[in-house]
């Protein structure tokens, strides 16, 4: 069963039943990957690391490599 059609079957059982309908599939996403970097960012904390800017350090330390000795250039 996909999660739409679960999602349908439990909202018509709430409407009978007479409960809250629960919330659509997707709509609490954007809140749960707030949260989860919230709880990264509080045990970077705890651990004494840094808590910003550690993923675009790593890209641009990533984008910065210098070729290896054994690399010639093209051209």
């Amino acid at each position: 069963m996909s999660i739409t059609r679960q999602h349908l079957v439990d909202t018509y059982r709430a409407r009978h039943l007479g409960t809250p309908v629960p919330p659509a599939p997707g709509t609490h996403d954007v809140r749960a990957v707030r949260e989860l970097r919230e709880y990264r960012r509080f045990l970077a904390a705890l651990a004494g690391r840094p808590t910003r800017g550690r993923g675009r350090h790593a890209l641009r330390r990533w984008l910065r490599r210098r070729p290896g000795p054994g690399c010639r250039p093209t051209g």
